[in-house]
């Protein structure tokens, strides 16, 4: 018979599980646990606490370990395993969240790693001691406690641990290389992904080479099928690869792997630019550890990878990926190159790829000579003393320079009339009236408009193909403002004429991007008001005024009074402190088809030597941004919904484009549609293509792999979901 609990001996029944054989105890817990009628709920979960903290777990893990040594019952393994890993869960979930502190799992997993480091110091002890024993079932813990998203907290106490402990011992070495690779293939992601330490070498051995399904995760998984890693775990993990004769051989693979991925075309032009940018810091990394014998077997390799992989870079449309072509292509080349030329971009410092840039550095492993290094022979062949040339050469220094502080700039006279700028501009050969008419010829156009449009298109042409005769600065600038500077003057004809060339023979892409960038300005000056009509309020001080003692301006004390104080106040809605904006006409208005409907109708149509939707998709690019801000600025216009219905038919053909730059401007269209076209005529006349517009909208939100078209068409999701809810408010 149950004896009273009253007259029970304090602490005998806490004893009981506490001496018990560890693994049977915790079972027998965690049954009285999930049993429903538990009575005695608050003293389970005590003694269970106090299970944890006393060591216990340690005891189960190597307890099931030596069973593991004589062949023990698995299935007594897998659910200790389950029964351990999951102890918080089973534990929240019969008190409903009220966990004592133990079994939180930001408490309970590094108190697990503790426990786990106890086994392997009873593992170590055993095997110094002759004794036979394994470690299959902490490999197991380890494993699951990762799979379960955990591995940053039990690692955060095991790794430094290891670490500390593989420094100069092969026995807990070897025990740490068994540890990971006991790890059951499902789990060894999981675990790999957290060993990320900078002595992975020592912690993995040579796993890769050994296990199968770490070396997909090393080389495959983690390089070419993620990009979210930082350069400190590419770093590691390369370098890990490096340490070893064994695994050089797949650190060449895996560098051959990743130009084979950097140097396709169709990777580029569907992969996100962020993935790009992690293996281009990887490609840096393995060449930075390649040695001479290493390159010189795979120089071809190199060579063939290189010139694909920088064509197909230099071919997008996205600035940033045609500097990481650059980049690798340069680092490649200095390479394979170490005694010929090598290729040299001019790879401006762009602040979206430091990393890749800090990566380009540290595979550079040339040092620079300094000006201190040379030996003394060297500094002794270049003297004066020993090199007559030189010593002429050095001796220029003493040439006294002419005066010429008194030389004046001849200067030319400036043009005064149109027609005297189209005939220097035409054939003239005297290259300072030919600059001086440039650097003039705006200001001479806004200032005559009477006069330019008689000789508009005459004028539009010559700047269409004027080309630069001397290294004038800012040339392509003054051309340009001059060409908007005519287009605006007399918009119809010169539209018409620029429109029409766009799609004509015999021009390059850069003037035919010259002629959307021009229309894009144009129609922007004419959509604006000529003026603003702000005051200018001066920044100069007040003068203070001082009263003198004894001076006549005492006598009018309240006038000086008065004026220091309203110098020294500062006033708000004293009246009008804007000029209004005088109401004036958009000129854009009239105007807006002959911009818009000439350079959507033959984009389809491929030219001998312009094919927008072939391999000219960079300018396709700018043509569908161009429509999107024409669309944008043509808003109250009348011919707006005519636009905006024949831009979503130009989208619906081209969604489907691999080029992301072009992509990105088909939705910037989509935009531009909703914001200017009123959302009366859009359910009127665009119900159906707006319909089909959300669908495909929704499909980009979710699969596209940019993350800018992602982004946009969100964007246009959230504009269609306010213009439903502006039409559901306004009263029928």
């Amino acid at each position: 018979a149950q004896a009273p609990r009253a007259a029970r001996p304090e602490g005998v029944w806490q004893s009981c599980f506490l001496e018990a054989p560890p693994g049977l105890a915790l079972c027998a817990l965690l049954e009285a646990l999930a049993s429903p009628r538990s009575v005695r709920l608050g003293e389970v979960v005590e003694v269970l606490e106090q299970f944890v903290q006393e060591g216990r777990l340690s005891a189960v893990m190597w307890e099931v370990c030596q069973q593991q040594a004589q062949a023990g019952s698995p299935d007594l393994q897998e659910a200790l395993l389950s029964k351990i890993v999951c102890l918080p869960d089973h534990v929240s979930n019969k008190l409903q969240g009220k966990n004592p502190p133990i079994f939180f799992p930001q408490n309970y997993f590094p108190f697990l790693g503790g426990a786990v480091i106890q086994v392997l110091q009873k593992i170590s002890d055993s095997l110094r001691g002759g004794l036979d024993c394994s470690i299959s079932f902490v490999s197991h813990v380890l494993g699951k406690v990762c799979v379960h998203g955990r591995q940053e907290e039990i690692l955060s106490v095991l790794l430094p641990c290891l670490t500390d402990l593989t420094k100069s011992d092969c026995i807990w070495q070897r025990i740490c290389w068994r540890l990971v690779e006991c790890v059951p293939d499902r789990w060894m992601e999981a675990v790999l992904l957290g060993f990320v330490a900078d002595v992975l070498s020592r912690l993995l051995g040579n796993l890769v080479v050994k296990n199968k399904k770490a070396q997909f995760v090393v080389t495959q998984k983690v390089l070419l099928l993620q990009y979210s890693h930082t350069t400190v775990v590419l770093q590691n993990l390369l370098g890990y690869l490096s340490l070893d004769s064994l695994r050089r051989a797949l650190l060449v693979k895996v560098l051959l792997e990743l130009l084979e991925t950097w140097g396709s075309s169709s990777a580029v032009k569907h992969s996100p630019p962020e993935q790009q940018q992690y293996i281009s810091k990887a490609i840096l990394i393995c060449l930075s550890h390649l040695k001479e014998h290493e390159i010189e077997s795979c120089r071809e390799e190199l060579l063939t990878s290189m010139m694909e992989g920088v064509k197909c870079h230099l071919d997008s449309s996205l600035p940033q990926i045609r500097c990481l072509g650059m980049i690798v292509a340069e680092s490649i080349s200095s390479k394979i190159n170490t005694d010929g030329p090598v290729l040299k971009f001019q790879v401006k410092a762009d602040a979206a790829l430091p990393s890749v840039l800090e990566s380009n550095k540290k595979s550079c492993t040339a040092a620079p000579v300094m000006p201190g290094d040379e030996s003394d022979a060297e500094k002794n062949i270049y003297t004066p003393q020993t090199n007559s040339y030189l010593y002429f050469f050095y001796s220029d220094d003493d040439l006294i320079p002419y005066d010429m502080s008194e030389d004046k700039e001849l200067k030319v006279k400036a043009p005064v009339y149109i027609r005297d700028c189209i005939e220097v501009l035409a054939g003239s050969e005297d290259v300072d009236k030919w600059e001086t008419t440039v650097k003039a010829l705006e200001s001479l156009v806004r200032k005559n408009p009477a006069a330019t449009r008689e000789v508009s298109v005459e004028l539009a042409k010559i700047l269409l193909h004027l080309e630069e005769k001397t290294c004038m600065e800012g040339f392509g600038e003054l051309r340009q403002r001059a060409q908007v500077a005519v287009l605006t003057t007399d918009p119809i004809p010169v539209a018409q004429y620029l429109t029409s060339q766009f799609y004509s023979l015999n021009y390059s892409l850069r003037q035919r991007i010259d002629i959307l960038d021009v229309l894009v300005l144009a129609a922007q000056e004419l959509s604006y008001p000529k003026s603003h009509g702000k005051t200018k309020h001066s920044d100069a001080p007040k003068p203070s005024i001082q009263l003198l003692p004894g001076s006549d301006s005492s006598k009018d004390w309240r006038r000086i009074v008065d004026e220091r104080i309203k110098s020294k106040t500062r006033r708000f809605a004293m009246g009008r402190s804007q000029v209004e904006v005088a109401a004036v006409p958009n000129e854009f208005s009239s105007v807006a088809g002959h911009f818009f409907f000439p350079l959507i109708q033959h984009f389809d149509r491929p030219l001998t030597t312009f094919d927008l939707l072939g391999e000219d998709h960079l300018v396709l690019g700018r043509l569908v941004h161009t429509l999107a801000i024409l669309m944008y600025l043509a808003v109250n216009t009348v011919a707006v919904t005519a636009m905006g219905k024949a831009l979503l038919e130009f989208v619906w053909a081209l969604r489907f484009h691999t080029d992301s730059y072009v992509r990105q401007g088909l939705l910037s269209c989509i935009s531009s549609v909703l914001l200017s076209v009123p959302k009366e005529h859009l359910l009127e006349d665009m119900t159906e293509e707006l319909l089909e517009t959300q669908s495909w909208l929704g499909d980009v939100a979710e699969k596209d792999p940019d993350g800018d078209c992602r982004r946009l068409a969100l964007q246009n999701l959230l504009l269609m979901e306010n213009l439903k809810k502006k039409l559901k408010t306004v009263p029928s």
